[in-house]
């Protein structure tokens, strides 16, 4: 499960839409991480970091959020088979490495993406 419509953080009260993701991108930070996988139920280690940074500078230099596809793909290139291989990343992110990822990074949806 996750966020749905809005929920309080730190004071601050956070919107989100309906798909979970955050509507501000500024609200985001780690903190803000470790929380929004919390009610994922997720407990982030540092591989789910691996992930989480590796979205967030995808979606900063290229303005997208990237399909679970193109996101190992990337991945793969840059860090290798083992940290990128997709049955690893649906053990992270059973929810979908690119769906689920890009919540708890902060990001919205990938477009087009069916991971779940």
């Amino acid at each position: 499960m996750h966020f749905n419509d809005q929920f309080d953080f730190n004071g601050k009260s956070i919107k989100v839409y309906a798909s979970g993701n955050l509507a501000n991108l500024e609200d985001w930070n780690e903190a803000l991480a470790v929380v929004l996988a919390k009610e994922e139920g997720i407990e982030l280690i540092e591989e789910h970091w691996r992930v989480i940074n590796f979205l967030r500078k995808f979606y900063f230099q290229y303005g997208v959020t990237p399909m679970v596809k193109v996101l190992i793909r990337h991945m793969t290139e840059e860090l290798g088979k083992e940290s990128a291989n997709r049955e690893h990343m649906y053990e992270l992110f059973p929810g979908g490495p690119a769906r689920q990822g890009s919540r708890i990074a902060g990001l919205p949806s990938p477009q087009g993406c069916i991971d779940g």
